[in-house]
């Protein structure tokens, strides 16, 4: 925790791309009522995975179905150590018969490249960092995302026709202005989109064809602030901290990762302050990846899923809808962006109840939304809970210190937040 623990830090920032074009609060509006498109070419890390072995190191390292795994295909990726905790999640394409990419941030990365390294497997993997350290440097792939209500349509009118049936994270190979790229069914926010994929010299074209093609529907692009909000009413938490700090099991694996790492230098800051980083750690069922979570195989971690199968877990997944005046009251009626990635302590009375993940004003709903992780007892909608906004300067001062933090009012609501991301977009 003296590594990890830095309050106060640095906003995290999307490489390259602008913060705003339209503005924060009219891009936060686009994907839920018209459509956007979202440049995602710059900020994710991606490890290429290919051999003959790769499907065996894979189902090691992962607690994933791989039985019915598709070319073409996208899983959401949960490696857990042996305890069961979190390393963090990724997506994971299958592009060929025993080739892989893993996207997302490196944690998970790190975990399958060491695996593949000090394991007995017949497979490469090779690593394309994301543009923070070097903006200049040109990726691998491009990914553009266009979703909103209006998405179909303005597909339909790049593409001169609807694309293939395709169902949710299956992908399917398509072109635009003479290029050939993959079409995934895919959105970050949760709503109707797709998500292109290709030879980054292929962008530019690209990315022209579905700008000129979304100019009669209004098409908004997506800055960097607004970006790293659209997780929150799709009920994704993108930065747990994940679980391989303390096991003597695993020293090995954190010599393997560098200090100069995600695991090494991504801080853990906020009003829940504690010197035991196991507590922050996450089990996989909490952060609601159940359903891909299959036992039909022998993987790191599989006896701890299924003790807390069985046994339950005492947290859960939830959104806070923070009291609007309370967010004026210590924000001010004319604030701007706000985006905090802190564990910010979740009470009720004098009860710690909980911890958030992933928070932020969310300008079409008008005030704060958190994704947090809950008792189970007070995770019913509705509930009335506090969030203690505010930076405990770490050690030296009681965990439990009264700081004298604002205190945020707010309500229970499910996660995810969007009744269409809850109900209608994973449906096929």
């Amino acid at each position: 925790m003296h590594l990890l623990w830095k309050p106060d830090p640095e906003p995290h920032t999307v490489p390259v791309v602008d913060p705003e074009y339209a503005g924060w609060r009219q891009e936060q509006a686009a994907w839920r009522d018209s459509v956007s498109i979202a440049e995602m070419s710059y900020h994710m890390w991606d490890l290429f995975i290919e051999g003959p072995d790769a499907l065996r190191l894979l189902s090691h390292v992962s607690a994933n179905d791989y039985q019915t795994f598709a070319i073409g295909q996208c899983k959401q990726f949960v490696p857990v150590t042996e305890a069961g905790h979190i390393i963090t999640d990724g997506m994971l394409m299958r592009t060929g018969e025993h080739s892989f990419i893993l996207t997302g941030v490196p944690a998970a990365q790190n975990w399958v490249a060491y695996h593949a390294q000090s394991g007995d497997y017949d497979v490469e993997c090779s690593s394309d960092p994301d543009s923070s350290m070097d903006p200049g440097r040109r990726p691998r792939l491009f990914r553009l995302q266009i979703q909103g209500p209006q998405a179909p349509e303005l597909v339909e009118a790049a593409f001169g026709g609807p694309l293939p049936q395709m169902r949710f994270l299956h992908s399917t190979q398509v072109s635009l202005a003479g290029r050939s790229i993959t079409a995934l069914r895919h959105g970050m926010s949760g709503q109707l989109g797709y998500e292109f994929i290709g030879d980054y010299d292929d962008r530019e074209a690209v990315k022209d064809a579905l700008m000129t093609a979304g100019s009669e529907f209004g098409l908004i692009h997506i800055g960097g602030k607004a970006y790293f909000t659209n997780g929150i009413e799709s009920g994704w938490i993108p930065t747990p901290t994940p679980g391989i700090y303390t096991d003597p099991g695993l020293t090995d694996y954190r010599n393997f990762v560098s200090l100069f790492s995600f695991e090494g230098m991504r801080g853990i800051n906020g009003s829940l302050f504690s010197p035991d980083v196991e507590d922050y750690y996450v089990s996989p069922y909490e952060l609601g990846y159940g359903r891909s979570i299959k036992f039909n195989h022998d993987f790191i971690g599989r006896e701890a899923l299924e003790q807390a199968r069985d046994e339950g877990v005492p947290r859960k997944r939830v959104t806070l809808e923070v009291d609007a005046d309370d967010v004026k009251q210590v924000f001010g009626a004319d604030h701007d962006f706000i985006l905090s990635y802190a564990r910010y302590r979740i009470e009720s009375g004098d009860e710690l109840v909980g911890m958030t993940f992933y928070t932020a004003f969310i300008d079409p709903v008008g005030t704060i939304l958190s994704l947090v992780l809950i008792n189970n007892d007070y995770a019913e909608p509705g509930n009335q809970v506090e969030v203690v906004w505010g930076e405990h300067p770490g050690h030296g001062t009681d965990p439990d210190a009264d700081l004298g933090f604002p205190r945020l009012r707010a309500t229970v609501a499910p996660s995810p937040y969007n009744e269409f991301a809850r109900t209608t977009y994973r449906r096929n």
